[in-house]
């Protein structure tokens, strides 16, 4: 039996999925609400370079900077206790194993746990670099933002038989490399369902479907309070006059029931 009130660690992510209890991450930004996200039982805290969009009012997430993302690490960190604290390298902090390891040191010295990258087969050797220095690596793929020009725009990914097969492939590849966790972003809820069949490291779904071994919100999304209109895999838990507290105890519940995101919040 898991203590979910013991501090999480990238071992324990495992445990989970072993146990069949869903992770509960969110993003965070700063420490008051890294505390109440902690309160609330939130297992992973994702410091995401979404920071560009929902706290910088960027359309894009392009614009973040390691050093951007450095210092609401360090902000977070301080808000938390018993959450893993997971940090995104932003765009071009990781083209090259040098590079990568570079960004990743001063992420992991502010106070993250763990490090985040999106792509599949480019990146592999990158995994590779950073496990091999003692670095826990969570891989993204799916729609991954920092290629929204390529994609042209935030759409569905892995519809066609041929990417569905393609994403597969990767995610087996980045986990052999090392990866701890992988996330996978807007794509079908039978190809969530097949990606975490397929693996051993948990999967935690964004707009991918219930049948996966977790689930992630950007907080502002959740807590309806991002300018933007929210996707519709987005639940807005504080709409029905709960106080923030609750609204993130509500996330957490859902996600541990399965309850979200429901089929009218997932693709086909």
């Amino acid at each position: 039996m898991i203590d979910l009130k013991r501090n999480v660690t990238v071992p324990g992510l495992l445990e989970f999925k072993r146990a069949g209890i869903p992770i509960a991450m969110l993003t965070a930004y700063d420490a008051s609400i890294a505390r109440r996200i902690d309160q609330a039982g939130v297992d992973c805290v994702l410091v995401g370079d979404s920071l560009g969009n929902v706290i910088q009012g960027h359309s894009s997430t392009l614009p973040v900077t390691v050093d951007d993302v450095v210092y609401h690490t360090h902000a977070v960190a301080r808000g938390l206790e018993r959450a893993l604290l997971v940090a995104d390298l932003p765009f071009m902090s990781y083209h090259d194993p040098s590079t990568a390891m570079e960004s990743a040191a001063s992420l992991m010295r502010a106070g993250a746990g763990m490090v985040k990258l999106e792509g599949g087969a480019p990146v592999i050797n990158i995994v590779t670099s950073l496990v091999g220095q003692g670095i826990p690596v969570c891989a993204h793929l799916g729609l991954t933002p920092q290629h929204v020009h390529r994609f042209g725009g935030y759409r569905v990914q892995g519809r066609e038989q041929s990417t569905a097969d393609s994403l597969v492939k990767d995610a087996l590849a980045l986990q052999a490399a090392g990866a701890g966790l992988l996330v996978v972003e807007c794509i079908p809820k039978d190809l969530a369902d097949r990606v975490t069949r397929a693996l051993h490291i948990p999967v935690i779904g964004i707009g991918a479907g219930a049948d996966v071994d977790g689930q992630v919100l950007v907080s502002y999304d959740m807590l309806g309070i991002s300018s933007a209109r929210a996707p519709k895999f987005v639940r807005d838990f504080l709409s029905d006059g709960r106080g923030v507290l609750q609204a993130l105890e509500a996330y957490v519940d859902a996600v541990r029931q399965r309850d979200f995101p429901s089929p009218a919040e997932s693709y086909e």
